[in-house]
């Protein structure tokens, strides 16, 4: 017959618990804050002009730009 054992678990103690706790508080503060520091930072490179961009070495923003060939609209009037 096979010999089994049993153990018994163990319940964290409090100062794990509140470890714990206090990490995952943590945690949500620096995320909080980084999104708040990435929406501003956004904001102003959202002001600035193209001119101020390429000074700064950065590309021009990108914008949603729509790009229709000359005979699409040919096209399609004409499934029409």
């Amino acid at each position: 017959m096979a010999h089994t054992e049993t153990h018994i678990g163990r319940a964290p103690t409090e100062t794990q618990v509140w470890g714990t706790k206090l990490n995952i508080v943590a945690t949500a503060i620096a995320a909080f804050r980084k999104r708040r520091q990435a929406l501003a930072a956004r904001r102003v490179l959202a002001e600035l002009t193209p001119e101020q961009l390429n000074d700064m070495g950065l590309p021009q923003a990108n914008h949603p730009a729509l790009d229709i060939k000359a005979a699409l609209i040919t096209n399609l009037m004409s499934m029409r």
